[in-house]
């Protein structure tokens, strides 16, 4: 963690989460000195906060700062609105500061308790997009109190954030389970840090490294963590990657999940949250196949339980779009090529995705979870698809440039499981308000689902070693043409000989 023993900072928002900051800063003493408060309402204006002054409104208070190299800015106001916050940002750096730093949104904000460790150097994920929805934390994750809780890939972009936000939930026990050794070190790392500083509550963290595709390990694990609720995020989710190795997919993505859903009914898993992805609609890649079929297979363990008069047990899914800022997304890969001065690739100049901030999808998630029902799909409502070159030329500008003067953009072409647009639902499926913002209920229509039974057997001696079996062995041609027979959406052709 950075400290700032001879920075001075100006903390913008004398609100509740400034003033806990600046109570944590002084009480420290390591972090630096609070100089003054940054705030546009009249009514904290020209006021002292636990001593310190409050100053505004920003943007005339601002450029009169005398800074010092060292200074800092740190935006602690949680309900920003992402135009407020681009407003700020701009007078910021106008004003001259380099530093600026940021609390998180408002639902990791939880009753007043904002802490210096939160805090991160502002980036472009924050300014873009839409306004998140505020979730109150403590109360949606009401049903968790006191639970064991799973999530797998909790060391990815989704799982790690689910995990520091399940930290308020009272979770007795949070399993932390992944395939790589080191993003689960590093988020088990972070967790213990932010509760060493207060955050959240004292669950006890477990990392566990294991392999979905192991399907006696899983059986096994979940036998012995008796986990009563699982947030199953892990997955390969690279789009051409996945193309290029589709038995990979479907072995780790599909296999995978049934090996985590056989396991979690035979342990008696109370809730299962599957996270799945608009590229699961009517599916043109291998990805989105396997998403589909885990989706499928879900929901039919879900009627199966129900079938089997199976009572406390419910399986659910929960689809959205593209996350801002997620690792193999778009925006690292922008902002690794605005730093090396161009060109920003996209593929088209009319392509369009939807977009939503990691911190607000897994707040919907966790919200649904605690809401949804046995056998339901839901629908997080991600607003207006965003064209990705203006989604580029925001990014070019934010690092105080201008696009296609001081940064190019080149046109590359879709790549292969790649189209236009993606959909939210299928055109059988209809998405139903529910009580709660931004959480939809999908109502499926969807004739002629694939046997999930026969379809498993018939991929299995491609993905797994059958001696009787042993020319299907990684056959991705044969892989791909028993795809294409149990769903029709999916037509790309292989990219290279190179089976799985």
């Amino acid at each position: 963690m950075t400290t700032f023993k001879s920075g001075r900072l100006y903390i913008i928002g004398a609100g509740f989460a400034g003033q806990t900051l600046a109570k944590e800063i002084r009480e420290k003493g390591i972090y630096g000195e609070v100089v003054a408060f940054l705030d546009d309402d009249p009514e904290k204006i020209g006021r002292r906060m636990n001593g310190i002054p409050v100053l505004g409104p920003i943007r005339d208070v601002a450029r009169l700062l005398r800074l010092h190299p060292a200074d800092e800015a740190i935006i602690a106001i949680p309900s920003a609105s992402k135009e407020y916050l681009k407003d700020i940002y701009q007078i910021l750096k106008n004003a001259g500061f380099e530093k600026i730093r940021i609390l998180p949104g408002i639902s990791q904000i939880i009753e007043g308790d904002a802490h210096f460790i939160q805090t991160r150097s502002i980036d472009p994920q924050d300014l873009l997009g839409r306004t998140p929805v505020a979730v109150n934390l403590r109360q949606s994750l009401a049903y968790l109190r006191g639970k064991r809780v799973l999530v797998t890939g909790a060391g990815g972009s989704i799982g790690s954030e689910l995990c520091r936000q399940l930290l308020s939930g009272g979770a007795s026990r949070l399993y932390l389970f992944g395939h790589g050794e080191n993003s689960i070190y590093q988020i088990d790392r972070e967790l213990r840090l932010l509760q060493e500083e207060g955050v959240g509550e004292k669950a006890v963290l477990v990392p566990v490294i294991g392999d979905l595709k192991d399907r006696e390990y899983m059986d096994w694990i979940l036998a012995h963590l008796r986990a009563d609720v699982v947030f199953h995020t892990a997955a390969y989710k690279h789009v051409p990657m996945m193309e290029e190795n589709p038995v990979a997919s479907i072995e780790n993505n599909l296999f995978g999940t049934d090996n985590l859903v056989t396991a979690a009914r035979n342990h008696r898993v109370k809730r299962f949250v599957h996270i799945t992805t608009d590229k699961a609609v009517e599916p043109v890649s291998v990805y989105g196949v396997s998403k589909y079929l885990c989706e499928e297979l879900v929901l039919q363990a879900a009627q199966d339980e129900a079938a089997a008069g199976v009572s406390g047990s419910s399986f659910m899914v929960v689809r959205f779009g593209n996350v801002l800022g997620s690792r193999g997304s778009i925006m690292p890969l922008f902002q690794r090529q605005i730093e090396k001065g161009g060109p920003v690739t996209v593929t088209r100049p009319d392509v369009r995705r939807w977009f939503m901030t990691i911190p607000e999808a897994c707040s919907l998630v966790l919200k649904a979870g605690g809401v949804g029902e046995n056998g339901n799909l839901y629908l997080l409502d991600m607003g207006e698809p965003v064209r990705i070159r203006d989604l580029a030329e925001q990014m070019i500008r934010f690092y105080g440039l201008i696009p296609e003067e001081d940064i190019k953009i080149e046109y590359t072409g879709l790549r292969p499981g790649e189209r236009l647009d993606e959909k939210l639902w299928w055109d059988d499926e209809e998405p139903m308000p529910t009580p709660f913002d931004r959480i939809l209920k999908v109502d499926r229509k969807l004739p002629g689902r694939p046997d999930m039974v026969s379809l498993l057997e018939a991929l299995r001696p491609v993905c797994s070693l059958n001696p009787l079996q042993a020319g299907k062995y990684r056959d991705s041609a044969l892989l791909r043409e028993i795809l294409k027979a149990a769903v029709p959406s999916y037509a790309c052709e292989a990219l290279s000989p190179v089976h799985g």
